[in-house]
């Protein structure tokens, strides 16, 4: 189905009317509208009309109960965002599922798999706060930082015990404006998202890996379809980018082995050094973040799923057997 540069013949542009599912909230649309223009530019005779864009209500955004409840972005939110869509996919309702990577479990059904990741926006966590701080150390002793995420409250707690950390929870939109209401004086976002909404860069003080180690796929989009279409694999492989699968997978790998409860927070961070070769830093941590390990190795790409397992199980070792099963 490829002609020579990975571009799908025009024969298929004009044959199918490609549906992709995406959740409905707006940093989905324009994550999926991210994954549209990359189709756009790789294969120049897919015209608007051959897509379809397909809005799909995700039960992480509607589900009752959660409120301003602390959810971890490892465990606990795992399929919350993906299941909908996955559904959706499986029934042929659509042809393809746009994900934040960071939202995927670490497992996908039998009969889906992830078909591409485009180039990895930045993965770094950003601190928004008032005017005219200059970063978390900062900010005044005791200020009030929301964050739903148990992986950044362990890891800002690790470093300012001093700031009282409360949960914060809604879209981008929705924790700005609790900023700006006053509910909190800081909060957390990730750089990418920010970035794909179309916010100034400078908005927010990103905060380096030191200190805030990211979620295992953040940063990275994921294209979900189904194992048995060729053409959607064929109409995909233009867009994917192998240094971010390479980085992506040595993440989930990590995340498999340690295998953490929705209350253990987990931070990875693949990144290429070049020469084919890429280096994993990793940490777990207890939630209230007197308790941190970290570990870091250096393998090729070729071999980064047996990376990220080695880290994980370096990690692993290092901390007692109820470790990932903190209530």
């Amino acid at each position: 189905m490829q002609n020579q540069g990975g571009q799908v013949k025009s024969d298929l542009m004009s044959s199918r009317r490609w549906k992709i599912g995406t959740r409905t909230s707006a940093l989905a649309r324009a994550q999926t509208d991210v994954v549209i223009r990359l189709l756009s530019a790789a294969h120049p005779s897919l015209e608007g009309r051959d897509i379809c864009l397909m809005p799909i209500q995700a039960s992480g955004d509607w589900r009752p109960g959660t409120g301003e409840s602390m959810l971890a972005d490892q465990g606990g939110t795992k399929g919350l965002f993906v299941k909908e869509l996955e559904d959706a996919l499986a029934h042929g309702e659509i042809d393809m599922a746009v994900h934040s990577m960071k939202d995927v479990p670490t497992y996908l059904p039998e009969g889906l798999v992830m078909a591409a990741m485009p180039e990895r926006g930045s993965a770094l966590d950003t601190l928004i706060t008032q005017p005219g701080v200059t970063g978390l150390d900062a900010l005044p002793l005791g200020t009030r930082l929301g964050t739903s995420s148990l992986r950044r409250r362990a890891q800002i707690l690790a470093h300012r015990p001093d700031l009282e950390v409360v949960p914060l929870r809604g879209n981008v939109d929705t924790r700005l404006r609790k900023l700006q209401e006053g509910m909190v004086q800081a909060t957390l976002l990730a750089r990418a998202g920010l970035n794909r909404l179309g916010m100034p860069e400078s908005l927010g003080i990103d905060l380096p890996e030191t200190i805030m180690l990211p979620a295992v796929g953040q940063g990275a989009l994921g294209i979900e379809i189904r194992a048995a279409d060729h053409e959607a694999h064929a109409l995909l492989a233009a867009i994917n980018c192998p240094v971010t699968v390479a980085c992506v997978t040595a993440e989930r790998a990590l995340l498999q082995v340690l295998d953490g409860s929705c209350h253990t927070p987990i931070g990875a961070w693949g990144q290429d050094i070049g020469q084919g070769r890429l280096r994993l830093d990793a940490l777990v941590a207890s939630p209230d973040g007197l308790r941190v390990e970290r570990h870091s190795a250096e393998s090729t790409h070729a071999q980064a799923e047996t990376l990220g397992r080695d880290v994980g199980a370096a990690l692993r070792a290092r901390v007692p057997a109820d470790f990932f099963s903190h209530s």
